[in-house]
């Protein structure tokens, strides 16, 4: 996978619901080729952006959390401000898409 930070059950709740600005949460697992596909994309726009943080969770590892959010299929992206969810995506985009949903994500929750 990339190299993005992980979060578990154990620091979900600070690092993502605490957060002090909007994370976008990968739910993700190894065995999930789309997973793969949209990881190169998700480090470029966690390396490209100072106004969100992204963060992958293994879903298989993970299942409380999974469960808690209803993932039901992998890749789901989650993006979170001020603890709660603002938008989701379940599938892999390209970067140019998935950059225009963040930001119109964004831009609704201000």
């Amino acid at each position: 996978m990339s190299g993005l930070q992980s979060v578990d059950e154990a620091t979900f709740d600070d690092l993502v619901l605490g957060a002090d600005q909007p994370v976008l949460v990968d739910f993700w697992a190894q065995w999930c080729p789309p997973c793969h596909q949209i990881a190169p994309v998700l480090a470029q726009i966690d390396a490209d952006r100072n106004d969100l943080t992204v963060v992958k969770l293994n879903s298989d590892e993970n299942p409380a959390i999974s469960a808690r959010y209803r993932v039901m299929a992998l890749p789901t992206l989650m993006l979170f401000h001020r603890g709660e969810v603002i938008w989701s995506v379940v599938g892999a985009r390209p970067k140019h898409k998935l950059v225009k949903e963040l930001d119109d994500a964004l831009l609704a929750a201000v």
